[in-house]
């Protein structure tokens, strides 16, 4: 299917999208914000026959009968339980407060905290060469990782995933061995969250505490020790908060493990170790294109980057698109043209008549250097709608699978795009042209952001309809920003946001097969 985007149609969400740029004040980095607990929308008991992402299905990962709650075994725990939740320290208590009962939310948390305090770009040497960040010795100056755009959605792909293959198991045992939470077991116990009448073993909070864990881990190496230490705090906040046994947390945790496994194994092949190629290879994509087209991007940096940001991210296995020529956009249009033309003359409108409106659109989609980069910025726009029609665990992981597993093909799409076509930025091709933000280290064409944004859109739409209009009006916005900032021209804009559409039906087309609907 394809879409036309016009302009017009770009200018026509900025008055409603103003709205969202003066109400949305968290997010450049992330805060630590107040995921009370609540009552979930519904409890999906069928959820453990939803066809995961990773594994083969929902009992792929064998868990064990739990002990009869009557057995002196799970007594013995509930004594335990009952010591440990009537002798709470202060910390304790802060602890029970901030992992709630959608952990979910916080995990996606840490992980956008992570990428911007990683969203930094190796600087030059004082020879004016340049070193890149090493995955084998990731404390050596530059840090590992560089949690740039592809990095970024990358993380929280197999970080989403693997919580909801992980929970799709999970909701499997629970129902199947239907071990009662113990406020229910014990009337003395008052659990620290509503009520859900969610089956505890294996303990759902667990899961996601160890699977987070392990993937974030892998990929924010040097942050294990902080890593260990949250998932540790919130697996024994589970107890604190008297919803879990020894025996759920135990259960849960070992899925976890076990799923990371699985995702860290598909990460290990996917291709993303090859994508920051070095230089005589991104030279070959620079030829081929200019063979191609007669044209070129170049970096201006002083001194100049060799390399562009991952020339072969293009070529990363893709989720949910079977090929990535599939959804290769068309040819842009060549210098010199009269839509070429066009686009000049609008870009120097915007550069000569700049408006506070249109400053202020630029800068609040920028998510550049020390953000959690595009992709974040649509994972914390994913949180406030979660919080708003109360999705309990499994639905929420489900959302975030989806959308960044969206995002990642986007992003492919748009990389394999951007060095297949190598189209110059308009810093590099209007004469004494300036831009109101950085220009990025890799070709034009298309937007990353109008792919990220639109495909993010799509998803979130599919999600929450009743929602549908205001996404897509900020996908839009968040597209045209790009034009407003000097970055990219407006067919970068309007083919990417096409470009992202596309790309996502054919993940909402795994979802809708699923058997959540």
């Amino acid at each position: 299917m394809k879409h036309h985007i016009t302009i017009s149609i770009l200018k026509v969400c900025i008055g409603l999208c103003a709205l969202f740029i003066v109400s949305s004040c968290e997010k450049d980095i992330p805060v630590q914000a107040d995921y009370t607990d609540y009552v979930y929308s519904s409890m999906d008991e069928d959820g453990g026959s939803w066809k995961p992402i990773l594994l083969t299905g929902s009992s792929q990962i064998a868990v064990p009968a739990p002990a009869d709650v009557s057995s002196d075994a799970y007594q013995n725990e509930l004594a335990a339980l009952k010591t440990a939740t009537s002798n709470l320290t202060g910390s304790q208590m802060e602890a029970v407060e901030y992992w709630s009962n959608n952990p979910i939310l916080r995990w996606n948390e840490i992980a956008l905290e992570l990428v911007a305090k990683y969203n930094l770009i190796p600087g030059p040497n004082a020879d004016g060469t340049y070193t890149l960040p090493d995955p084998a010795n990731p404390g050596n100056i530059p840090h590992f990782p560089f949690a740039h755009p592809p990095y970024a959605v990358r993380a929280l792909s197999y970080l989403s995933v693997a919580q909801f293959d992980g929970l799709i198991t999970s909701w499997f045992y629970k129902f199947t061995y239907n071990r009662p939470a113990p406020g229910q077991v014990d009337a003395s116990i008052t659990p620290a969250y509503v009520d859900n009448s969610l089956p505890s073993y294996p303990a759902d909070g667990a899961v996601v505490a160890a699977a987070s864990r392990d993937i974030l881990t892998a990929m924010f190496p040097l942050e294990k020790d902080y890593l260990a230490a949250k998932a540790e705090e919130q697996m024994a906040s589970l107890q604190w908060a008297g919803i879990n046994v020894e025996s759920d947390v135990t259960a849960g945790a070992a899925i976890g493990e076990e799923v990371a496994k699985a995702a860290l194994a598909r990460a290990a092949t996917d291709g993303m170790k090859k994508a920051q190629c070095p230089k005589p290879i991104s030279d070959s994509l620079k030829t081929a294109a200019f063979n191609r087209f007669g044209w070129q991007w170049d970096n201006i940096e002083v001194p100049p980057r060799p390399v562009g940001l991952t020339p072969l991210f293009g070529q990363v296995k893709m989720w949910n698109v079977p090929t990535v020529e599939e959804v290769r956009p068309p040819v842009p249009p060549a210098p010199g043209t009269a839509e070429y033309e066009e686009n000049v003359k609008e870009l120097k409108h915007y550069a000569d008549d700049m408006t506070e409106e249109w400053r202020a659109i630029a800068n609040f989609w920028q998510d550049g250097l020390g953000t959690y980069t595009p992709p974040g910025h649509w994972n914390r726009i994913a949180k406030e709608y979660v919080l708003k029609y109360q999705l309990n665990p499994l639905r929420t992981a489900r959302l975030f699978a989806y959308l960044n597993m969206a995002m990642m093909d986007a992003g492919i799409s748009c990389w394999d795009a951007k060095y297949y076509y190598h189209y110059p930025r308009p810093i590099n091709q209007i004469p004494g042209y300036k831009t109101i933000a950085g220009t990025p280290n890799f070709p034009s064409y298309t937007s990353g952001h109008s792919v990220f944004s639109a495909a993010a859109a799509e998803v979130l739409t599919y999600v929450f309809p009743e929602e549908g209009a205001k996404f897509r009006d900020w996908a839009l916005e968040a597209a045209i920003s790009r034009v407003y900032g000097g970055i990219h021209w407006r067919f970068d804009a309007e083919v990417g946001t096409a470009q992202g559409i596309n790309v996502a039906n054919y993940t909402i087309n795994v979802a809708k097969a699923d058997g959540a609907d």
